[in-house]
Formats: structure tokens, sequence, C-alpha cells
């Protein structure tokens, strides 16, 4: 706390002598604190109070030592009452600030004594604020006064009695707290802070949160580091200006030069404004309007009775005479039945009345007009006209949109919504109720949104109308379905040729029924099944001469072999290199996408690959030896696990339907030449349908 005193004295110093450096009046520091402790004791405005220098250190001490000496008087009630009452709930708190002190002080001291009461220690440790704390730790030990609890400068007496115990507090210097110690190790804050759940660092107390701050009306508070401030929220207007003090002064347009006035008029200074005056008077008999013309009065209309009974009034120009009555009378009058005076005319009378409708009161030589709502006198016409509320306040009629009425005026909705019960605000409508959608509809706010099911898509003419998807016919259509697509309403479906084929089971894919298998082929018992692509073959191969049948298949790709047997004695039989001949059925679909050779049939053998026999090396060659229309078919030579084998390949696209026989020729060849030869003859049948 000594600390904090030897600081505020050395910036009080620097400021004086900054005070003195600029000739400013020189009164002490003593004499603005002294000032300030008399207006608080008298329960004066501390922000408002008469300045006695034009120092700013000496408005500051002078505002901060009256706030102690009210908040010392506040807070010395509340702990009275708490000591008396032993309550602080009653009717005198309000929301002020100095209720709010008041009753603080109360909480707190009430604080202090359930602890006593409960054998609880003096210094606890919550998270109070410092000036909470100090009364707690007063109204505990019940023995302080309250001068010497609240030792946060509140008054210049108690300074040296918190310094003291500062100084002898052992958490001094020590850095345990971030703001101030208030003994036996006790941390504590200083004002617009609070102690954090660690009692030893603080935080900032937004005032503006808890309600705490003293912003007037049409002000917003901002929170600061350990304090507060008020900034006005609405614009102090045309004509005014925001002051420092946050308060809203006159502009003087006179002065600024601001103003409009032509060089003939001279402006004059009103309260959010300005008028301008002519600079030329108008004589007797005159009235100035507003262009500072110079315009005739009629007194004979003006005043009442410029001349004697039995005269007319005649009006001229700045002037009037009296002349002996005649029978011509003035607007508003006409005369009497005697023709011996003008009488006034009551223009109230009648059906309508001279006001059409509305209120009529009849003056003298003239009448008003009591308008009804929603209409307006107007002085020159002397009609009630209709008041365009539409115009006068705009946006703040209606939500929407404002039709004015003779009279009144009516709000109405735009488009997607319909005027609520109040007549002025607008409610969605929700237009799916009308089903506008052949399908679904979602409503949105001010409008709606159809959407399809899937398998249709939105109509682009009407945007209500769903229309179904041809999927078939897509871009992408073409690969839907295997064979064929059948659109459907908002789907699809695929099939397959009526024989032959079935659908697989991903509705798309059509699968080959190998009636060999299934036994639904027709062939005899000396033919042979071969399944083809939608279909089934049924082949009867013989063996030739000197042949001998010696292996047959029924299953897809199925192979017929025929062995040489010779007789011993048959020179040319034996000296036939052909010593096999075989039947090999295949089938095969029309590919839609032919990118690349596709290997069909493996032609292996059991000769070693680079053999060596007791005659020389050993070798195979394969040949195609005839069927190979448009040349569509190769055959490669290739090693696959140590032996030769033969790769029919298709290099060449071939559109179905097409049977043809493929002869191939394995030849066995040997250092001496040809030893010997197979024939295979591969039946290809291609199928008319693309998958």
């Amino acid at each position: 706390m000594g600390l904090w005193i030897l600081l505020l004295c050395s910036v009080v110093g620097v400021l004086r002598a900054q005070d003195v450096s600029v000739g400013k009046e020189q009164i002490s520091i003593e004499e603005c604190c002294s000032d300030g402790h008399q207006r608080g004791s008298a329960n004066q405005d501390c922000t408002a109070l008469p300045l006695i220098s034009e120092s700013t250190t000496c408005r500051i001490v002078q505002e901060q030592c009256c706030v102690t000496v009210l908040e010392d008087s506040m807070c010395t009630t509340g702990i009275n009452m708490a000591k008396e009452r032993s309550s602080c709930y009653t009717d005198q708190f309000s929301n002020s600030c100095d209720s709010k002190t008041t009753k603080t002080c109360c909480d707190c001291c009430l604080l202090g004594k359930a602890a006593q009461d409960h054998d609880l220690p003096c210094d606890h440790s919550l998270a109070l604020s410092y000036q909470c704390g100090l009364v707690s730790r007063a109204c505990c030990l019940d023995g302080a006064s309250l001068n010497d609890t609240l030792g946060d400068g509140l008054s210049s007496e108690t300074s040296n009695d918190t310094e003291a115990l500062m100084l002898t507090d052992p958490c001094k210097g020590n850095g345990k707290c971030a703001h101030l110690c208030v003994g036996n190790g006790t941390c504590s804050c200083f004002k617009g802070f609070k102690l954090r759940p660690d009692a030893k660092n603080c935080d900032d107390i937004n005032e503006c949160l808890l309600g705490a701050s003293n912003c007037r009306l049409g002000e917003r508070c901002i929170n600061t580091a350990g304090s507060f401030r008020c900034q006005r929220v609405v614009s102090c207007g045309t004509g005014y200006e925001l002051t420092d003090s946050n308060n809203c002064k006159d502009i003087d347009e006179c002065e600024t030069g601001t103003h409009n006035c032509v060089p003939d008029f001279e402006c004059q200074n009103t309260q959010g404004s300005f008028r301008c005056h002519p600079k030329v008077k108008c004589g007797a008999g005159y009235i100035q309007d507003a262009l500072g013309s110079c315009i005739d009065i009629n007194e004979c209309l003006a005043q009442t009775g410029p001349c004697h009974p039995g005269q007319v009034c005649i009006n001229s120009r700045g002037s009037y005479t009296c002349q002996r009555n005649s029978v011509n009378c003035g607007r508003g009058y006409h005369l009497n039945v005697e023709g011996t005076r003008c009488v006034d005319i009551d223009e109230c009378k009648g059906p309508d009345g001279a006001c059409s409708g509305h209120g009529c009161i009849n003056l003298v030589g003239s009448f008003r007009c009591e308008c009804a709502a929603g209409y307006v006198f107007n002085s020159i016409n002397r009609v009630c006209e209709d008041v365009n509320e539409c115009m006068h306040y705009p946006g703040r009629l209606c939500a929407h949109k404002c039709v004015n009425n003779q009279g009144s005026y009516t709000c109405t909705c735009t488009t997607g919504f319909k005027l609520s019960s109040d007549g002025r605000n607008c409610n969605d409508v929700n237009e799916c109720e009308a089903n506008p959608c052949s399908q679904e509809c979602a409503n949105v706010y001010g409008s709606y949104q159809c959407y399809c099911r899937r398998g249709y898509q939105l109509s682009d003419v009407d945007g209500l109308t769903c229309e179904d998807i041809d999927e078939c016919a897509l871009p992408t259509g073409g690969h839907i379905c295997a064979f064929r697509c059948h659109n459907t309403g908002g789907s699809f479906h695929c099939s397959c040729p009526v024989k032959g084929y079935t659908l697989a089971a991903n509705g798309r894919s059509c699968q080959d029924v190998d009636e060999c298998v299934t036994g639904t082929h027709t062939c005899a018992e000396n033919q042979s099944c071969f399944n083809v692509q939608g279909d089934f073959r049924c082949l009867s191969f013989e063996c030739p001469t000197n042949y001998q049948r010696i292996g047959e298949t029924t299953v897809p790709a199925g192979t017929i072999r025929c062995m040489k047997s010779c007789q011993p004695n048959d020179g040319p039989c034996n000296r036939d290199p052909v010593h096999s001949l075989s039947h090999t059925f295949i089938s095969m679909a029309t590919r839609r996408d032919f990118t690349k050779p596709e290997e069909i049939v493996f032609l292996r053998t059991t000769v070693p690959a680079y053999g060596a026999y007791q005659f020389g090396t050993f070798d195979v060659m394969f040949e195609i030896q005839g069927g190979n229309a448009d040349q569509a078919f190769d055959v490669v030579k290739r090693i696959e696990n140590g032996v030769y084998v033969g790769v029919v390949r298709q290099v060449k696209p071939i559109i179905g339907p097409l049977n043809l026989v493929l002869k191939l020729a394995m030849i066995n060849l040997n250092s001496q030449g040809v030893s010997h030869q197979s024939v295979i003859n591969i039946h290809v049948s291609v199928s008319e349908f693309w998958f």
C-alpha cells in the first residue's frame, strides 16, 4: 500500500509540475481533495462538481476524493446494517450504484460474521473483490473498525495503518500476489478486478455484463480493464453535436457559417436549427413573408370592427379607410334581412357543410375544419387532405408493402406471404398444402420448391411437373443393359435374347444357358453336343481311314481326337507325318470394343524347351494352315513352365453370326527335319449379340 501511495504522489508531483510549466493557476492537490471531501460529505454528484481550477489533475483529485467519501459512507451504512439487523434485504435498495455499494458491504460483512459463527478462519481463500474481502475479514474479527478495514486508499487517515499492515505482511515482496496482499498470505485485487481460483492472479470484472454500470438511457456500456465507459448509441440528430462529456450540444449555425440565409437575411440561432430574418423591416400595415417580401395586411379582416358602426371598412395598401356602410359585405358575411348590416355566414350549415363530411367549426366571417383521423387541414385551400402515411413513415408501418388509402393505409405482402392478424406483419404461406407439385414439395421461406422421386426429373417448362427419365436414352444408356434396355415410369429394366440366355442376378447382364450341361439339347446319341453363345451345336465327327478315335468330351470347348493307326506293311500311312487329328469347338461373342489381341486357345506340348535327344535338338513349330478368313487370327509360340506352348490369338474384330474352322498344325521338328505333326481343327462359333 505504501508503494501505491508513493507512486500516486509521484504522478501527482509530475502532473503538478506540468500545470505549473504551462502557466495555469496553482492550486495545491490538498485543496482540490479537501473540496472533493466537502462536496462528497454534502452528497453532491461527484461526476458534475463545479471546478475550482482549470487543471486536469485538480479535477481528477477533486472527483476521486468526493467518490471516496461517498463510498466510505455507503459501505459504513451496509456494515452497520449487517451488524444491527443481520440481514441485507430491505426496500431501500434499488438498482443504482450507490445502493449496490451499500448492499455489497452488507453482504460481505454477513460473510465475515458467518465465518466467525462457524469457527472458520477469517482469512478465507474465496475469490472475492478486494473491498469485499477486507469488509468480510473486519466483521469476522469483530474488533476492527471500518476505517481499519477499508485500507485501499478510501480515506487518507487510514493509509499509514494499511501501509504498516502491508510491511508486516509475509507475502509482501515475494511476488505471490498479482495485485495486493491483505495479510496472512492472502491476495486481493484492485477495484474492477476479481481474484482467480488460483488465489493469486486477477481477472477484469465485466461491469457491462453484470449490469454494474451507470450508463444512461441511449448510452452503451463498453468494458475496459478495471472499469468501463459509456458511449452514446443514438445520434444527437440534426443541429446537434456530441461533446467530450457524451452530451449533445446545439450547433450554432450562425457562428459556424453553415446556415443558408441569403445576403438580405440575417441568421438567428435556435435549438437544433436556425432562422433567417430579413434585414429590411416592413412598415406599419405590412407583414413580411418567408421570402422577406412585404405583404399588405387586410385590417378589415384582421381586426374586429376597425370602423364605427354604420361604416364599412375598405382595405388599402398599408392601411384602410372607413366609408359609410353600403350593401357590399366582405367574404364570409352577408346582409341581414333588413339590409342594414353584414352578418356572419355559417358555412357549416347544410347537408355536407363546407368540410365535405369532416367536422366543421364556424368562425366569425370564416370557418375551420376538424379533420378526421388520416387527414390534415390545408389552411390555404381550406379543405381536409388525405395524409399519405406510407410516405411519411416509410418502413415503419408495414413489414412488406404499404398502400395508402383515403384517410388510412393498408399493408400487403409479397408473393409467398400472407398478412398476419395484426394487419402489419407477413407470415410465410405453406404453398405445399395446395399440392402444386406433381410429386414432392418442400416449403421454403416465401416460396416453395418441387422435387422428384428417383427416376424422374423436374420439367424445365413449368418447374412443377416431374417427367420420367429415359435411362435407356442417356449417353450411358447403351451400357446400362448387356442386351436390351426397356424404359419404365421412373425406372428401367433389362432383357436378354429369348433363346439361349437368362438374365443375371444383377438385372443387367445376360448369362449363356449351357444346354449341353442342363440336358436341354436335342443331339442324337451319335452326336456330340457343343455349347455356343445362346445356342448349342450337334456335331458328328468320324475319324478318317487309318485313324482311330481315342477320346471325346461333351463339355464346353470339348475335343475329339483321332490317332493314326497304320498296318505294319502300309508304307504310305507310315510315311505320313500327321500322327493325330483333333476337333475342338469354341464359342465367342461379338466384342463391343476390341482394342488389343485376345488369346483364345492354348496348345500345350510335353516337349521341353531346348531339350536334347539322342538325335539332336528337338523343337516344335505352330502354324495356321486354313480357315483364317481376313487374317483375324494368328498363333505365337512361347515357353511356359519349361515347355513349348502355342497360343492362338484373335487379332481383328469379328462380327457374328459366323462359323468357321481354323486349321492349325503343331509340327515337331528334330535335327533331321520333320518328325511328326498334329492337326487341330478349331470350330469357332461367333454369336451375333454384343455383350
